[in-house]
């Protein structure tokens, strides 16, 4: 019966764990063209930051070849000059992989050669954690010509003549989230049957 018991205390001990990591985001700068330089100038990091939605605790994972590029993380004013003194942070090890410690904008260059001035730069901006639940009872209307649906739990309609947007797609990372401590569950109770 105590290894019952123990074996129940890991398991919850794995949920609640599992639940925390599952939470946060890994991006890979660039996908698969990877941190390198760009044929169409910064182009190619723009677009592929639009498509991404940042949060306090996600990864970014600059994939290069370690001697032939670098990733540093400057301040605003050295962003668009490519200034490479006094760099916040610098990793010449690829892949390099940032943890986002704190929301606002992060801006990102090679400080190899010319790499940043061809483009071999990226700025993002970064929000609060999504984890922190919204304010109880919120039911304050959105500002005039606003077409931001209300809080969550709000029984405020939309402004008249604005169409919501859609719904977000569901995250998969949160369907699974609420899977799998229901399958420990199931799988602890059996145990104990």
């Amino acid at each position: 019966m105590a290894a019952s018991k123990l074996m129940m205390v890991v398991v919850v001990m794995a949920i609640a764990s599992f639940r925390s990591t599952v939470a946060q985001t890994s991006h890979v700068v660039g996908d698969t063209f990877g941190w390198n330089i760009p044929n169409d100038g910064n182009a190619t990091y723009i677009t592929w930051a639009s498509g991404q939605n940042f949060t306090v605790g996600d990864t970014l994972v600059f994939t290069f070849a370690t001697n032939f590029h670098d990733v540093a993380e400057v301040r605003e004013e050295a962003y668009g000059p490519c200034t490479i003194a006094n760099p916040i942070s610098i990793n010449n090890t690829g892949p390099a992989t940032l943890t986002l410690t704190r929301p606002g904008n992060h801006y990102y260059i090679c400080t190899f050669g010319t790499h940043c001035r061809a483009g071999q730069k990226l700025t993002i901006s970064v929000a609060e954690s999504s984890t922190a639940p919204p304010p109880a009872g919120s039911t304050t209307p959105p500002p005039a010509g606003s077409t931001t649906p209300p809080p969550a739990g709000s029984t405020t309609p939309p402004p008249a003549g604005t169409t919501p947007p859609a719904p977000p797609a569901p995250s998969s990372a949160s369907s699974f989230t609420a899977v799998v401590p229901i399958t420990f569950l199931a799988a602890a109770l059996a145990f104990f049957y």
